[in-house]
């Protein structure tokens, strides 16, 4: 049985590339580490913008990793057993983690910090220009 593309009506046009994308974020979901995504309202200094801070307790700074990857914000960290140390119990494990976000066209990531375990990355939110472009009609007889 194949499957109904979500966007097939035919009022839509050159979304498959949409399409796609959708179909490689609902697969790729892992809840590691947690999230949040907030919006931040627009003030003197800075446009609206998006807030992305994720709970990375017991990550440093040298073990984590932002960059943008051609359309999408990647967040990777890394950690490494140390194999000095002698654990009664272990609770707690090193591991790795990679969270993906797909960015729509024109956004811009403006900083990320981190504080007390949490990892934030603030997105500008690109203003949409209106666009009204008139074609031509030509007469054929």
């Amino acid at each position: 049985m194949s499957r109904m593309p979500s966007l097939s009506s035919p009022f839509l046009l050159g979304f498959d590339e949409i399409e796609r994308v959708l179909d490689r974020v609902t697969k790729a979901a892992d809840g590691y580490p947690p999230y949040n995504i907030e919006r931040i309202a627009r003030d003197d200094r800075n446009p609206e913008r998006l807030r992305i801070t994720l709970a990375v307790a017991g990550f440093t700074l040298d073990q984590l990793e932002v960059s943008v990857e051609e359309s999408q914000l990647v967040i990777r960290g890394r950690q490494t057993d140390d194999k000095t140390r002698q654990f009664i119990h272990r609770g707690i494990a090193a591991r790795q983690f990679q969270r993906t976000f797909v960015l729509a066209d024109g956004m811009e990531v403006l900083r990320a910090d981190l504080k007390n375990g949490l990892l934030s990355i603030d997105l500008a939110r690109p203003e949409p220009a209106r666009v009204v472009r008139t074609i031509s009609i030509t007469p054929h007889e």
